[in-house]
């Protein structure tokens, strides 16, 4: 049987696919479960500087979960209890990836997908692509760590309209609403995420995990009270590294920097 996981390598970069086309890439309690596992590991691996997340095909990124598992999986609120461990803790270990990561997005990106796509850094979408969270035509609800995602990225105003309609916005207005970083042609979509990921491996990968831990700091403790040690003095640590000291050479050498992060 096909992998419904994929993991391609490319020198720094690694690419996550969706391996179900045929089901629009709807993913399984068991994909889930293997969703927060390669997460951990790509997290773990030095060699890893930039993280694609994309689905097989073009007609779509995700149609989020697969309701055909509903029926067992999902059909009693202890039943679903477990099912959202699952899926909460994949897309919290999705967030949770040191390097930068970026949602490649055709054709569909709903529900469940969609939500995986905001656990990610960036997201570029191609023009054709279309976003919801339609699961009010299913009764089922957002949970909490999910709503707190698309919030941050679209609002509330945008969300509820998603919620409440359970409508279908095309690209344009997801970049309106903030749900997508970019768009451009469906043609040019891999070329644009593929030149994307290669610059930002090239940067600074120390600097990458830390501006990300200290995004997240700064918006679950804007007052940023009670830091500790570590976390005061974070801003601070890239002077103390041998990237830093990279980087000011090249800048004064006028060649390109050569990070190796550490």
């Amino acid at each position: 049987m096909t992998e419904p996981l994929l993991v391609e390598r490319k020198g720094a970069i690694a690419t996550v696919v969706l391996n179900r086309p045929a089901h629009r890439n709807a993913v399984t309690l068991a994909m889930w479960k293997r969703l927060a596992e390669i997460s951990r590991e790509l997290d773990a691996d030095p060699g890893v500087r930039a993280v694609v997340f994309r689905g097989a095909g073009e007609a779509a990124f995700s149609a989020g979960a697969d309701i055909a598992e509903f029926e067992t999986c999902r059909n009693s609120s202890a039943a679903a209890r477990g099912y959202a461990e699952a899926f909460e803790g994949a897309l919290d270990a999705v967030a949770a990836i040191g390097p930068p990561t970026i949602s490649l997005i055709r054709g569909f990106c709903v529900g469940g997908g969609l939500e995986l796509a905001a656990s990610t850094d960036l997201r570029v979408a191609a023009d054709d692509a279309r976003f919801g969270v339609p699961i009010a035509q299913l009764g089922v609800l957002v949970g909490y760590r999910e709503m707190r995602r698309l919030a941050a990225l679209a609002g509330p105003g945008p969300v509820l309209d998603l919620l409440l309609t359970a409508r279908l916005v095309g690209a344009a207005d997801a970049l309106r609403m903030g749900l997508v970083t970019e768009t451009c042609p469906p043609g040019e979509v891999e070329s644009r995420v593929a030149a994307l990921a290669e610059r930002i491996s090239g940067l600074a990968p120390l600097v990458h995990r830390w501006h990300k831990r200290i995004l997240r700091t700064v918006l679950e403790n804007p007052a940023l009270r009670g830091l500790g040690p570590e976390e005061r003095d974070l801003p601070l640590a890239c002077f103390d590294t041998a990237d830093f000291q990279e980087g000011r050479r090249a800048f004064l050498e006028k060649r390109p920097p050569r990070f190796e992060g550490r």
